[in-house]
This record gives C-alpha cells, sequence and structure tokens, in this order.
C-alpha cells in the first residue's frame, strides 16, 4: 500500500483497511508464537502500512475531510 492511494479514501475507508490490517498483525503474532511464521519480512510491512494509515487519517481529520 503507498501513500498516494491510502489518499484517495475516505475516513471510512481507511478505518476499514486499518481494522484489516491489526487483525493481520494480531494473526502474525499467534503465527510467530507457534513457530509458524514464515514470512517475517511482512511484520515490518504490516506495521508501517498501520502507522501509514493513522497518519494520513490524522491529517484529513485536521482538514476536515470525510
Amino acid at each position: 500500500m503507498n501513500a498516494a492511494d491510502l489518499r484517495d479514501l475516505s475516513l471510512d475507508q481507511l478505518q476499514d483497511q486499518l481494522i484489516k490490517l491489526k487483525k493481520e498483525q494480531f494473526n502474525l503474532r499467534f503465527q510467530q508464537a507457534s513457530g509458524q511464521l514464515e514470512n517475517t519480512a511482512r511484520f515490518r510491512q504490516v506495521r508501517r502500512d498501520i502507522a501509514r494509515i493513522k497518519t494520513i487519517a490524522a491529517e484529513k481529520r485536521r482538514k476536515g475531510e470525510n
């Protein structure tokens, strides 16, 4: 996910994406704990995507966009 694509989404769509990524992060933590995680780089990618969504959502709220 890149920032340009995320900026085109509404706040509701960003919130949906955030929930989806948080669920994925939760599942990745369980996979790691049980030793089943194969793609460890996905952790970092998901964490950064979450931060990117939160940043863009905060910018949109400051501007008063929906």
